[in-house]
């Protein structure tokens, strides 16, 4: 069999939703860009001695997530070129030079997924199969249990040691730094002022004012991409190491009269404050949030709801026409008055809640998703292209949340163990 994925939920790149699907068979087609956006699901099966990419189910809506393997990254596992087919749809202009039919997409050896497997997924699953990719084990870990059930192995992105030489398969960070950037962009569009200083005979426009709350990677590609933009920048995060890497960005780190956090502790990422501690920080940031024309929030810890950093009260102090681009949304966001997809208005603030901003850059999150898998499979593979589970491997036993019919993860464990 051939090595094989599923990713999460799309259409072809620059496609405008008019697919016309039926009940047929995969019809092949070879496509000269690659796979871009939203696919329901890609995989690589056999047809006719060829390595064939396939897409399940393709949606109409224009809007979903990216696809979990795209076209180079396929090539560069399987050394030979790849033929796209498109399971049940037709689409006119995408250069159709032959069919192939495929068989059922569950009977391969690996599984790539931008998204959590639904029910109907998990029920399709056996033994012979591992599925690698962003499971949410740490927000899901009853999924990854019923999972676990099915005899699958389960590979999840998320509980990948914050080591030196897994950056490259890091695909938090590479999603995370296309939602920073992308969070910046949809506030701009949403601002009703300029957010660089213009010189003009009507007069200078001041500088948009933006804060960053959290300078994990998606803040600071926001910070990037705001100074870029010319903003006025001002960002926090309670993590002591975060202030030298904001300030070697441009701009100005918030101090607050608070004990910050080793970023050696916790795999890098925050962690959840007191209470009291977190009364005094809110109390802190409502001065400085006050003052901001925009603000990005991207705090996150991970199996944990987002935290508080924008309450009502704090949002009702801020200028008519500001905006909030909550990038923390999928987890219940940092701002009190986020609705998860959607955008509102409030005290004369517009308040968006994306909850998967790096789809919205669907080519650039493909590539950079099929990059990530393509370093982790290499990693878990022998010389032969068997996957291998070596609990002594740190990176393995990191990633590797579910084997042999059991959840094999710790922190997952102790998650089921509290649920």
């Amino acid at each position: 069999r051939a090595t094989g994925w599923v990713g999460g939920g799309a259409v072809v790149e620059g496609g405008d939703g008019g697919w016309d699907a039926d009940d047929g068979a995969g019809v092949g087609v070879e496509l000269d860009e690659d796979v871009g956006a939203d696919a329901e699901g890609v995989f690589l099966s056999e047809g006719d001695g060829e390595a064939v990419l396939v897409i399940l189910d393709a949606l109409v809506d224009v809007e979903g997530g990216e696809v979990g393997v795209d076209g180079d990254g396929v090539k560069d596992i399987v050394g030979e070129e790849v033929v796209v087919s498109c399971h049940g749809v037709h689409r006119e202009g995408l250069g159709v030079k032959g069919g192939v039919d495929v068989g059922n997409p569950f009977d391969t050896d690996l599984v790539v997924t931008n998204h959590p497997p639904t029910s109907d997924v998990i029920s399709e699953l056996s033994t012979n199969l591992a599925i690698l990719g962003l499971l949410e084990p740490l927000d899901n870990p009853a999924n990854i249990a019923l999972i676990a059930d099915t005899g699958t192995t389960a590979i999840a992105f998320e509980t990948l040691p914050r080591i030196t030489r897994a950056q490259s398969m890091d695909a938090l960070s590479s999603q995370a730094t296309l939602a920073g950037y992308q969070a910046v962009i949809e506030g701009a569009v949403l601002l009703p002022k300029l957010l660089p200083m213009m010189t003009t005979a009507a007069g200078t426009v001041r500088p948009a004012k933006v804060i960053v709350l959290g300078a994990g990677v998606a803040g600071l590609q926001a910070i990037a991409t705001a100074k870029r933009l010319g903003a006025v920048v001002h960002a926090y995060d309670v993590r002591a190491a975060a202030a030298e890497q904001v300030e070697s960005l441009g701009a100005k780190f918030i101090e607050l009269d608070l004990e910050s956090q080793d970023q050696t502790q916790a795999g890098g990422y925050a962690r959840e404050l007191a209470e009291d501690d977190q009364a005094r920080q809110l109390a802190a940031l409502g001065e400085h949030v006050a003052t901001a024309d925009m603000v990005i929030t991207t705090a996150a810890i991970p199996g944990r709801r987002a935290p508080l950093l924008v309450t009502e009260t704090m949002v009702e102090a801020m200028r008519p026409g500001s905006v909030i681009v909550d990038g923390a949304a999928a987890t219940g966001g940092n701002c009190a008055l986020t609705r998860a997809d959607e955008t509102i208005l409030a005290y004369g603030v517009t308040i968006v809640g994306p909850t998967n901003l790096a789809a919205r850059l669907a080519t650039n999150a493909s590539q950079m998703l099929a990059r990530n898998a393509f370093e982790l499979i290499t990693h878990l593979s022998d010389e032969d292209a068997n996957l291998l589970v070596d609990p002594q491997d740190e990176i393995s036993a990191g990633v590797v949340v579910a084997s042999g019919g059991s959840v094999t993860n710790l922190r997952v464990r102790e998650l089921l163990e509290n649920s």
